[in-house]
């Protein structure tokens, strides 16, 4: 049925192509391409985000084991030198403490007994009376009585000592940054139970990445922005390197310090370090204009006279958050593709464009 129809308006379709005008055949426009022209690599700034920390951070903990009774302060309060932090149950110590006064008692009692009875030989020696051998045996007596009376003082200063370990105090005036344990917990001596944020310096942590380490070294110079004030840049160091990389991120925390005192930063304030990455001699480029093949990096570069693309290989140095070092390879005066390279030819015209998408003049970058 529809056959037919078909092959009877097939003439009739082929009539009116035939009828109607061709098109006009135009020359292909050159594609827009986004250029840039290199920057000095010593305009290269590598980013890390961080944290205000203070610069002292102890550990607290208790110098005895127990279990804690009561927590008296929580993360974020402020303390002062010789606040009570935490308390441990005193009983045991408590009992340790009553049977070292009934030690020191019974010392006592015998260093007196044993005082009077060599007083009582010393003369009776003199006159003859008792031999020189039992003599000597009551002075030994008194010496070891004495020995012992020392002993037991001793063991009352520390089991006074321990009665008060039992109470964890605030070493410093600070701010509780971390607590690491609960009340009705057991903890051993010298477990951390409270970290402290002394009052004082403050800084920022930052981690830094394992690959780039040997380029940063303590007492290199940084600059320092924190979120709460952008824009504001203040100047800084990196004081302390870690010696070894964190086993799980593989990075190395850094401590940076504010060489001025008066930032007026807050403790846990988000902060960003920002760090040289380049030298005055070399060139640098947006990561998108930067391409590799076979594992050597090119870039497209324009002709200015005629608008085509030359491949052109460049040596680079270590890649940037946003940018790139070009060490050689590449002119002052170039002209780079920025963006699209993966489309690109050798030999293709292009029209260069701006970030506007304005066209450019190679000969002068001035818009249409």
């Amino acid at each position: 049925m529809f056959r037919p129809l078909l092959l009877a308006l097939t003439p009739l379709a082929l009539t009116l192509a035939a009828c109607s005008p061709a098109e006009p055949q135009g020359e292909v426009k050159p594609r827009p391409a986004l250029v840039v022209q290199p920057e000095g690599a010593d305009t290269l700034m590598d980013i890390f985000p961080g944290e205000v920390r203070a610069r002292f951070e102890p550990e607290l903990a208790f110098r005895i084991g127990g279990k804690i009774s009561r927590r008296l302060v929580t993360v974020g309060d402020r303390v002062e030198q010789g606040q009570p932090l935490a308390e441990l149950n005193a009983e045991d110590v408590g009992l340790e403490l009553d049977a070292a006064r009934a030690r020191l008692a019974s010392a006592r009692a015998d260093h007196r007994l044993a005082a009077s009875e060599l007083e009582r030989y010393r003369p009776l020696v003199e006159r003859g009376v008792v031999s020189r051998s039992q003599f000597d045996s009551v002075e030994s007596r008194f010496q070891a009585a004495e020995a012992q009376l020392k002993q037991a003082r001793a063991q009352m200063d520390v089991a006074r000592n321990q009665a008060g370990y039992a109470v964890l105090e605030a070493p410093d005036n600070g701010v509780i940054a971390r607590r690491l344990a609960e009340a009705g917990q057991v903890v051993a001596a010298g477990q951390t139970v409270f970290v402290l944020a002394v009052d004082g310096d403050r800084e920022v942590r930052i981690d830094l990445p394992e690959q780039d380490i040997d380029r940063f070294q303590v007492g290199d110079e940084v600059a320092i922005e924190l979120w709460s004030r952008p824009g504001d840049t203040f100047p800084g160091h990196i004081r302390e390197l870690a010696p070894s990389a964190d086993p799980a991120s593989r990075t190395f925390e850094a401590r940076v310090a504010f060489d001025n005192d008066e930032v007026g930063a807050d403790l846990g304030q988000s902060a960003r370090v920002l760090v040289h990455g380049g030298n005055g001699e070399a060139l640098s480029l947006p990561l998108s204009a930067v391409t590799a093949d076979d594992g050597d990096a090119y870039v497209w570069v324009v002709n200015p006279d005629d608008l085509t693309l030359t491949k052109t290989p460049v040596q680079t140095g270590a890649y940037h958050a946003e940018r790139v070092p070009v060490l050689a390879g590449l002119a002052m005066d170039a002209w780079v593709v920025a963006a699209g390279t993966q489309v690109l030819r050798e030999g293709q015209t292009v029209q260069p464009v701006d970030r506007q998408n304005r066209p450019l003049h190679l000969n002068g970058t001035d818009g249409e």
